[in-house]
């Protein structure tokens, strides 16, 4: 078995969302002065590789402790939308018969090319009706290589408002799915594994994702 790391490291100063808080990390403790080393970290919840629990956009959804843990791990699959470029749209031609229920879907778009710098806002998104595909086909855990399944920046959140209305999670800020998409075509299976922090009555976590290959 091959272990991919589908996450983008963690460092002060590391891009953001606009507008999300921005992350530093320092020393609390040292060995020198305190015997042992401890970081004191400060970030926002939808910091890095991350997942959105449905509360990140309605109070009334549920928090990330509410969530089944089987959404964060499971048999994934890689859809190739690289083809959608700057500012495209992902529609439902891309997933129609190539996703089940259960299954945990990788957007494969190519953008974590662009991950920390001012092109990486301009990434490709899902539309209305491939979100509303998903929903339909039994899926509830979504991921993608770029800043969000929706555009940046946006006043609406539409395909958020729709997977999260269906009590899906949405895994952002992804790296390495073309790899996994690369093993996926040559006939090896992906098991993906994504958990988040145990915090309750959070909108969302960073998450360590990887991708588990096997024959």
């Amino acid at each position: 078995m091959r272990i991919i790391d589908l996450s983008v490291p963690i460092r002060s100063g590391m891009q953001v969302y606009p507008g999300d808080p921005e992350v530093t990390i320092r020393p609390a403790l040292t060995v020198a002065a305190d015997g042992v080393n401890v970081l004191h970290l400060d970030l926002g919840s939808q910091t890095g590789t991350h997942v959105d629990a449905p509360r990140h956009i309605d109070d009334s959804l549920p928090t990330l402790d509410e969530l089944p843990l089987d959404l964060f791990t499971g048999p994934g699959v890689v859809i190739d939308a690289r083809a959608a470029g700057a500012g495209g749209v992902i529609g439902r031609e891309y997933f129609a018969d190539r996703v089940t229920a259960g299954q945990i879907v990788l957007i494969a778009t190519g953008w974590s090319r662009h991950w920390g710098t001012h092109a990486y806002l301009n990434h490709p998104h899902l539309t209305v009706e491939a979100a509303e595909y998903l929903v339909a086909a039994g899926v509830r855990t979504v991921g993608i290589d770029a800043l969000s399944v929706d555009p940046t920046p946006t006043e609406e959140i539409p395909v958020h408002r729709i997977l999260c209305g269906a009590h899906a999670v949405i895994a952002e800020n992804l790296t390495g799915l073309g790899e996994a998409l690369a093993a996926q075509e040559a006939g090896q299976r992906v098991e993906v594994s994504m958990f988040p922090l145990n915090l309750p009555g959070a909108d969302g976590a960073p998450v360590r994702a990887v991708a588990c290959i096997g024959a």
